[in-house]
């Protein structure tokens, strides 16, 4: 398993200080703790690839919906607002506006809030597909939060695996060697506890980011859910003045 180790310490010489480095541990590894090392590399990869490109999307999507909530509140036609956004809502707010709006004035164009009972009935469908549109947007922001969850939870626990295993390669080594010096001992110990470590370099930031990005985005579902109720109690003010 560590034939230039066993070598050098047969021959009585020290152990060469390149083989104890990053790469030397990995190169010496069993193929199963290597497996478990790059794995874990590429789960830390992917980690870092959804950290930055959640970061740059809560960024865009909050200086969009103050941007949309400035128009909003204005105090201009919403009318006029919904033509501006409707065909290509750009973020969560817009998209949700234009449901409620489309869905009334589907209502106003086919004559369908004449009655108190069809006004009722108008009001509560608009809710209803503004919040299957926060359903449908929020799905789209929390993508990928998974795969932070699962590499934060499952990492040290692969890497610990991978450490399990080349400890127990280490010792079958030492025993078909005969021969317990810390010189055999050490480099098998180390790359297998290398292992463990790589699984804590992927499972730390993971789990930071989850706990970060799950209570950011829970705060920005509250404010999109408030958008809805508010943007209902204006609709539903309107048809009350109809009546």
């Amino acid at each position: 398993m560590f034939p230039t180790l066993l070598q050098a310490t047969a021959l009585g010489g020290a152990v060469p200080a390149h083989e104890l480095t990053t790469l030397g541990l990995f190169l010496q590894a069993d193929i199963v703790v290597k497996l478990v090392m790059l794995g874990l590399l590429g789960a830390s990869i992917w980690t870092w690839a959804i950290i930055f490109n959640k970061a740059a999307k809560l960024r865009r999507l909050k200086a969009a919906a103050a941007d949309f909530e400035e128009h909003f509140w204005s105090g201009g036609s919403l009318d006029q607002l919904y033509d501006k956004v409707a065909t290509t809502p750009s973020e969560p707010f817009s998209a949700v506006f234009a449901a409620g709006m489309r869905e009334w004035r589907h209502a106003n164009e086919r004559g369908l809030a004449t009655s108190g009972a069809m006004r009722a009935n108008l009001a509560q469908r608009i809710e209803r597909v503004m919040s299957v549109t926060v359903g449908r947007e929020m799905a789209d922001i929390e993508r990928y939060l998974t795969v932070l969850a699962s590499v934060g939870s499952a990492g040290p626990f692969v890497g610990l695996f991978g450490t399990v295993w080349g400890i127990m390669g280490a010792f079958t080594n030492i025993a078909a060697q005969q021969n317990t010096s810390l010189a055999v001992v050490a480099p098998g110990i180390a790359e297998a506890l290398f292992a463990t470590a790589i699984g804590l370099v992927a499972a730390i930031p993971a789990v930071l980011a989850y706990n970060y990005f799950s209570s950011e985005i829970g705060r920005f579902g509250d404010r999109l859910d408030s958008f809805v109720t508010e943007f209902s109690a204006i609709l539903q003010r309107h048809l009350e003045e109809r009546g």
